[in-house]
């Protein structure tokens, strides 16, 4: 923090939207020309293009930031993305049509890596490092004129050889087959290091303890799991179902800087016999978890009474030693309503 590094930083926002030094507003002072813009349906716009040696460090969203709204990144002048999720999923909220919680409060996801604050303001700290070009654009997949605020930051300077590529991956499972694990993500090749997921469970049926099923993830082509979690609610660093099934009969919700549930949508009165919504995330920054060749992530769906058909939405984030296709296609848009 209290180093001068030889670096250039740059910038694209509405107001400055080729990022360049002295490019932004020619507007007077406290005069806006320019701080949103409209994208319209079937457009994809590119929000950040830029070559050289460098890193983006920060992202900021907010206007329209539902699911219609897809985010890519694509590396080193690559054709395909390496990063492909609406934009909703991608910062943890993928029930972003519930504004609220079921306290009547904003839902604030407070991590280290992600923050989405009061009123829906994405933001993104993931450190994403590229050695000749970058390009961020965004499709609205929807059927309206959408408006979007935004900025992007970063730097352009001199970085290590081994650079980790940040990818991102989005997965549904509407509901979860009955008696089949949910899958997190699969397919990914290469040396690479996982760094976590967001999850947004929705429950149907009898809330029979969600919450029983193990995570788990095989590393390099096992055939069986090095990663064996027991529960759900232990691999989101919980237990006893978030307090639900001790003391006062009642989910809490935590944020803390690598772990939280930080969103119950829906009844919280009653302490089983309701369809609620939860969204949770956990980075593992202080656990890293590598891999050589291959990762895969794995999840039980299974309550109290046996196996369970919840809707389970996720998006897995993890970096490879180069930038790698997607091993998921994105569902179409109809498809990726949740309420």
């Amino acid at each position: 923090m209290y180093t001068l590094n030889k670096r250039t930083t740059f910038a694209f926002s509405a107001e400055n939207p080729t990022g360049t030094r002295n490019g932004g507003t020619k507007g007077k002072d406290c005069e806006k020309l320019r701080p949103n813009i409209c994208i319209k349906p079937g457009e994809t716009v590119t929000l950040c293009d830029i070559d050289g040696e460098g890193m983006i460090t920060h992202m900021w969203f907010t206007g329209y930031i539902g699911h219609s709204f897809v985010i890519r990144i694509y590396w080193e002048n690559n054709e395909f993305p390496s990063v492909e999720a609406p934009i909703s999923a991608f910062f943890g909220c993928a029930y972003d049509e519930c504004f609220t919680d079921s306290e009547g409060r904003y839902p604030v996801l407070n991590s280290a890596r992600i923050l989405v604050a009061p009123g829906r303001g994405y933001n993104s700290y993931f450190e994403m490092p590229f050695k000749k070009h970058c390009r961020i654009t965004m499709e609205n997949r929807g059927g309206h004129d959408e408006w979007l605020y935004y900025m992007i930051t970063g730097w352009l300077g001199e970085l290590p050889e081994n650079i980790g590529y940040f990818h991102a991956v989005y997965n549904q499972e509407h509901p979860i087959c009955k008696g089949r694990s949910y899958t997190v993500v699969d397919g990914v090749k290469g040396r690479g290091r996982f760094l976590g997921v967001t999850l947004a469970s929705g429950l149907n049926g009898h809330n029979t303890c969600w919450v029983e099923g193990e995570a788990k993830m095989y590393i390099d082509g096992e055939d069986y799991p090095s990663l064996n979690y027991t529960g759900t609610e232990d691999y989101f660093c919980g237990s006893y179902a978030f307090g639900n099934d001790i003391a006062v009969r009642k989910y809490q919700t935590f944020s803390a800087p690598y772990v939280g549930m930080y969103a119950i949508l829906g009844d919280h009165e009653s302490q089983y016999n309701s369809q609620k919504r939860f969204m949770l995330y956990r980075f593992h920054e202080k656990d890293e978890i590598y891999f050589e060749k291959s990762f895969k992530m794995v999840m039980d769906n299974l309550g109290w009474t046996g196996p369970r058909y919840d809707d389970y939405t996720t998006t897995a984030y993890y970096l490879l030693d180069t930038p790698q296709m997607l091993p998921f296609e994105l569902p179409n848009d109809c498809e990726l309503v949740m309420k």
